[in-house]
């Protein structure tokens, strides 16, 4: 099917549509929000339809709701293509309190993916419900594969975006005038916004409070949801073991298991060649040809990744710093700034479960 040619815009002037049915009760383990007889200002629309992920649709419901309940302006209603009920993966059947087309105009919509995609054509009548809901909304938004519903309306034309990992070259392929951001738990860009894979949707609803609200409230809201306040979006969906490629080499593999184990050690590039029992030029040459990055810049990512669990656990950055190799506070900044985009400082507020000072 040919993507939709939908014009992205800000809602128009004027009152917003009304008719929408009252909400019923969720078939499941999960609960249907309250549902307002016409769209307010706020209200957060999701789209389900047959196949979607369960979690994709409710965890971000969990995150909108419970900022409701802290005193935000959200309502959330839950929508389908034609109002009806929908089989969502695994097993539990959602009832929708409304139609796409009576849930036109909502200041929010989001559209979670499904197992089904990316392979699979679009279930009936939803990128019809997209283009509908999207022409009218202030922003969209995507869990998962939600990112290819997007792509195939003609919402990410020419913007960054992300997916789960595990589909994250099938969207480059299919939309090359995407920029897929394949290692992002979220990408921003302009009012279009896509998560990673399942949980990643609480990560991005809570990036929307806090865009909406403050992060006070984002931090509460997380709080009681028992989730870290949303991590930044360019950190990695991964640890840098678990997406860093295991080497063919066996002294190349030690080495890396080394770094790993004591990322504070000397991992000079002349180091780590006496440890492999190799020249630093043919070491350098093994991490490009099997960790696709240089030995330094292995070496600091996962000095990076240690210092954000020492902040995390209420160190100081200049304690981070020595304790994870870094070294000095300033070369902590430079780093995080490079690879996740805040500071040390922001990282911490943010994300510090031990005590503070």
């Amino acid at each position: 099917m040919a993507p939709l040619a939908v014009p992205f815009r800000a809602r128009p002037p004027g009152p917003a549509p009304s008719g929408l049915r009252p909400p019923r009760t969720l078939t499941g383990a999960a609960t249907q929000s309250t549902r307002l007889a016409a769209v307010p200002d706020r209200t957060i629309a999701i789209l389900v339809y047959d196949g979607v992920r369960l979690m994709d649709a409710t965890a971000p419901l969990e995150v909108f709701g419970t900022a409701a309940r802290f005193g935000a302006d959200y309502t959330t209603v839950l929508c389908s293509p034609d109002g009806e009920p929908v089989d969502a993966w695994p097993g539990v059947r959602l009832v929708p309190a409304a139609s796409a087309a009576d849930a036109a105009g909502a200041h929010t919509v989001l559209v979670p993916g499904s197992p089904e995609l990316p392979l699979s054509p679009s279930p009936e009548g939803v990128l019809e419900s997209v283009g509908v809901l999207a022409g009218r909304a202030e922003r969209v938004g995507s869990v998962c594969t939600g990112a290819f519903l997007l792509g195939r309306a003609g919402l990410l034309e020419g913007r960054r975006a992300t997916t789960h990992w595990r589909h994250a070259e099938a969207l480059a392929r299919a939309f090359p005038e995407v920029g897929v951001e394949p290692d992002a738990i979220y990408v921003a860009d302009g009012p279009v916004m896509t998560s990673a894979g399942v949980t990643a949707g609480i990560d991005l609803a809570l990036a929307m409070v806090e865009r909406d609200h403050g992060a006070a409230l984002a931090r509460e809201v997380a709080r009681d949801l028992v989730v870290f306040l949303q991590r930044p979006g360019g950190q990695s969906q991964f640890s840098v073991p678990a997406r860093t490629p295991r080497p063919r080499s066996d002294a190349l593999r030690a080495v890396l298991d080394a770094i790993a184990a004591d990322p504070a050690a000397d991992h000079s590039v002349g180091a780590l060649a006496a440890r492999a029992g190799t020249s630093s030029r043919h070491l350098t040459r093994l991490f490009r040809d099997q960790v696709g990055a240089t030995p330094a810049a292995h070496v600091e990512s996962v000095r990076v990744e240690a210092a954000q669990a020492l902040l995390e656990a209420g160190e100081t950055a200049a304690s981070a710093a020595r304790r994870s190799g870094l070294g000095s506070a300033e070369s902590l900044r430079r780093a995080f700034l490079r690879r996740l985009g805040v500071t040390p400082s922001a990282y911490r507020s943010r994300f510090a479960t031990g005590p503070v000072p």
